[in-house]
Formats: structure tokens, sequence, C-alpha cells
């Protein structure tokens, strides 16, 4: 018998890969290996439950390749060194997992030998620019399968042909679709689609259960987390599920996020993402006390490249290994405890308590006292930088502001 041709689909469970597994083991006859890449976001008994799935679908092999902690080191962590949010809102959670997912995925490809590799992406999002970038550099010559784009199927195309082979089609039932990771939670489908609507509380995956308020405390060596609440944390992604544990009860990191996506279409997401929203507003709280005014500025400029690069599937690019090592430079400093104070749907911030803190100077107490200058080092100091003012309205000086 001639050897069947090997294909690796990126396999969630959901609707579009189950298809996918399905019909490539039973319409195309590939011997389908089904992997699933988890960035933190499947249970164990997910796992299990899409183990069993997918053999029921045709897989001849099913792995799952726990990618967390890769995904924190090699990208996340600078994610918070440089407080990434897309347009200041969003934290780039499945942009930024949809990454290392294809990188694991194409890496177990190359080890199997596979001649081809799928996904279930649509044609009409970013994830199919994710996926099919990251293959075509990682797995050169390899065929890249994309059922559902290709044949611009419908949920409910994909669901009857499931139910007509035998496979619950539990799909149809579901009004929003979910991508759950370690950086968040992404909501799509239902109000969303209605540009007048947002989310009702039922839509959300985490319910608010706490009232009044409650203080929260990170900390931070280097700019990584380090400790929660007092406990300290070796293992980051353990300090990330803390601080979410801590904040979803208060329904903090819940909004909406409507952008430019990479295909030049305007997207809509909502988005539950304790843990980002609270990490960050820490973080970059701390850096107001222990960065210089231009170490922020520029951070800040390149964080935002960072993000934005990341966002449209370029993590790849040699750039971004330059961008990381500025940012992680930048963090020398960024070592203290931040106090936040929790309340339902968000948070404050109250202080620092850091040894590098550049508020506590011996040159002085803003808006108090100075022992770093004199009254007429300041007088100087003013009248020079008055002069470029002075010059140019002492030629103009029709263009002084009047009265009227």
């Amino acid at each position: 018998m001639e050897k069947k041709k090997t294909v690796v689909v990126a396999f969630s469970g959901g609707l579009d890969t189950s298809y996918a597994v399905m019909h490539l083991a039973h319409e195309k006859g590939y011997s389908v290996h089904a992997v699933c890449a988890d960035t933190g976001g499947f249970s164990p008994a997910q796992l299990k439950t899409n183990e069993e799935n997918a053999y029921k679908l045709g897989a001849e092999k099913f792995a799952v390749m726990d990618i967390t902690r890769e995904y924190y080191e090699k990208s996340l962590k600078f994610m918070i060194f440089g407080n990434v949010l897309r347009n200041g809102v969003y934290p780039i959670s499945v942009s930024s997992e949809r990454l290392f997912q294809a990188m694991a995925v194409a890496r177990y490809a190359k080890e199997a030998g596979a001649e081809a590799i799928a996904h279930g992406s649509t044609g009409a999002g970013n994830d199919q620019v994710r996926f099919d970038m990251v293959f075509q550099v990682m797995c050169p010559g390899v065929e890249i399968i994309t059922l559902t784009r290709d044949g611009n199927l419908t949920r409910q195309e994909e669901v009857e042909y499931l139910s007509s082979h035998g496979f619950p089609a539990d799909f149809a039932k579901m009004k929003y679709s979910y991508n759950v990771g370690l950086w968040g939670t992404s909501i799509c489908g239902g109000e969303i689609l209605d540009s007048k609507q947002g989310l009702p509380e039922e839509a959300y995956l985490k319910q608010i259960t706490k009232e009044g308020s409650e203080t929260l405390s990170i900390g931070f060596e280097h700019g990584e987390i380090c400790s929660v609440n007092g406990t300290e944390y070796k293992d980051k992604v353990a300090a990330i599920q803390a601080v979410e544990k801590a904040g979803a009860p208060w329904g903090i990191g819940r909004d909406m996020h409507v952008g430019d996506t990479i295909i030049g279409i305007k997207g809509r997401v909502g988005f539950e993402a304790a843990a980002p929203m609270l990490i960050i507003g820490a973080h970059r709280f701390l850096e107001k006390f222990t960065l210089s005014k231009w170490q922020q500025y520029w951070k800040d400029q390149v964080g935002t490249w960072y993000g934005m690069f990341l966002h449209e599937s370029q993590y790849l690019e040699p750039v971004m290994r330059d961008i990381e090592a500025m940012l992680l430079s930048s963090q020398r400093n960024v070592t203290g405890t931040v106090t936040l104070q929790m309340r339902p749907y968000g948070f404050s911030t109250v202080g620092v308590d850091s040894p590098c803190d550049l508020v506590s100077s011996k040159l002085g107490a803003y808006g108090e006292t100075q022992s770093g200058w004199t009254a007429e080092d300041a007088k100087g100091f003013i009248k020079l930088l008055s002069n470029p003012l002075r010059l140019y309205y002492g030629n103009h000086p029709e263009e002084l502001p009047n009265e009227d």
C-alpha cells in the first residue's frame, strides 16, 4: 500500500479545527496528527477531552505541546517591560499566543516529517496571517492547508458535516467563541457583531463575586514579577496566575477593543484580562518612580513598536531581538513592590516601595523644599529657559495672545 501523507493540524478542539481533522482524515486520506499548543488556556480536563475528540474525528496521533513558559520567557516578559497595550486598551493576548502556537506546531511538523500542515483560520481575520507566515518561514516547501478559508465555509456548513459523520455538533449552541490563554480571554460573536451593542454579563467566563475594595501588592525584580501579596514566586507563570485569581472576581480587565486588522478591515473583540491589566498597571507605576524621564519616553516608543510588530505577525523579524535587548536593559532598576486598590470593574494605584525610588531625593521634595539649588539658581534657570520665547516674541509682539 502507498504510504499515506502526514498532515499536522494545529488543533484547538474548536469547530474549525475539528472539521479540518475529520475532513482531512476521511475525505483526503491523510494520516492526521492533531497537535494542541497550550499557552496556558487549557485545563487538564479540556486537554483530555481534546484528545478523545481528536481520535473520534479520525486523527492517528494526538500531542500536547505545553509552551506556556516558553511564551513567557520569549515574549510575554518583554510585553510587560514595554507595558504593551494595543491602542492603549488591549493586552495583545491572542495575537502573541497564536505566533507561539504556530511556531510550536511548525517544530512538530518538521520533526514528524509532515508533507502538509493545516490550521482552521478563516479568510477574514488576522490568525491566517500569523499561522501562514510562521509556517512559510519555519517549514518552507510544506503544503499549508486551510479548509475553512479556501472553502469560505460557514459555521453551519461545518456543523452539518460533523453531524452527518456522527460527531456531536455542540458547536451550534455556542453564541460566543472564546480564546483562553495565560494573558487573557478574548470573546467573539454575539453582540460584538453589532457596533451599537456591548457584551452582557453572561458573556464573560469569570463572574464578579466581590464587593467593596481590597488591596493587592505586586513585587517586581528588574521588571519581572516576583511576588504577589507577599508570597514569593520563582515561577513567573504561577505569579501571573495568582494575580488573575486575585483580580478576576472583581471584573477587572473587561473591555472592548476596536482596531485595524493586518488585512485592512476594522476588527472588534471583547476581552477579560485581569492579570495583564493589573500587572501592566503596577509595572508602569513602578517605572514612573525608578526610570529617568528619557528612559520612560524612549522605552514607551520602543514598547509600542514591539506590540505593533507582535500584532502584525512580525515576531520573527530580527529587529524584535534588538528591541527586546533595549527593553531588558531598561529594567535594571525597576525593582520594588507596588500596592493597588481593587474594586468592582477597576483598580487604583496606591504606592510604591522601592530601593530605586527617584521621588525620594535629597535634592528636593516636589512642591515643598529644595536643597540641591538656590532661589537664585532657579531664577537664572527660568530666565535662560525663556530665552527662545523672548527672542521670538521680541520680533513678533503682534502674535502674543491678547484678551480678545
